[in-house]
């Protein structure tokens, strides 16, 4: 079974610390897409099979995306199928942007930065979430881990503006992530062990997170920046 088939099975009021980087994930984007005035144009770059397109629902969202990332995904609701490095898109296009889980997966990360800068009015919200520490997937399409350090200096000499940029979660929420990415691997028959004692203790250990305060352990970044008034 699949990390994201496990995420699925877990009841909603225990996602948040089972799954925690993935449902920040969530509630951030949604944040983003409330504080958004009506009708505003936003690109979800690298959309995927457009999952936040939900959040958008007051706004004009272009999803875009290659189309090549996921052989299980459907990418039929795609409004846009384009490379990243090359949007077809006019200048100042957008009032704002969103990019998730997405620049890992692209061949030249400055390059995507760079053109989501173009295509953005002066001072468009971005909201950006990258990988540091986590697994290999979307096989063979999957290039790039970021640090916070890294990140930063992508974006500043790309045409952004950092806002500020959070680890989402640190040590213990990534040791409770391994727990759980270590159930795909279980048949099962043993299943309803791993629920007994993988599963709580995975929920404990994500329980001590505050004890790291630098959080340089996390399994990646999200980061709200606005593009630079030039």
């Amino acid at each position: 079974m699949s990390y994201d088939g496990l995420r699925k099975l877990v009841p909603s009021w225990l996602r948040r610390q089972v799954f925690h980087f993935e449902e920040l994930i969530e509630q951030e984007t949604k944040s983003f897409a409330a504080a958004l005035p009506k009708g505003a144009r936003v690109l979800d770059a690298g959309a995927g099979e457009g999952r936040h397109r939900q959040y958008f629902s007051s706004q004009t969202y272009i999803a875009t995306d290659l189309g090549i990332g996921d052989n299980t995904w459907n990418y039929s609701g795609l409004d846009c199928v384009a490379d990243l490095h090359h949007l077809p898109f006019q200048p100042a296009s957008f009032d704002a942007a969103i990019s998730i889980v997405t620049l890992e997966h692209v061949a030249h990360p400055a390059t995507v930065l760079a053109e989501m800068s173009r295509t953005a009015r002066p001072a468009a919200p971005l909201l950006l979430v990258v990988p540091q520490d986590w697994e290999v997937h979307q096989h063979p399409h999957d290039y790039w881990r970021f640090t916070r350090f890294g990140l930063k200096l992508l974006l500043e000499n790309n045409g952004w503006a950092i806002d500020r940029i959070e680890p989402g979660g640190g040590y213990f929420r990534l040791l409770s992530r391994r727990l759980m990415n270590g159930l795909q691997f279980l048949p099962g028959w043993l299943m309803p062990l791993a629920a007994i004692f993988i599963a709580p203790a995975a929920i404990l250990i994500g329980l001590l997170d505050g004890l790291d305060e630098r959080r340089d352990f996390t399994v990646g970044y999200i980061c709200w920046a606005k593009r630079k008034i030039t």
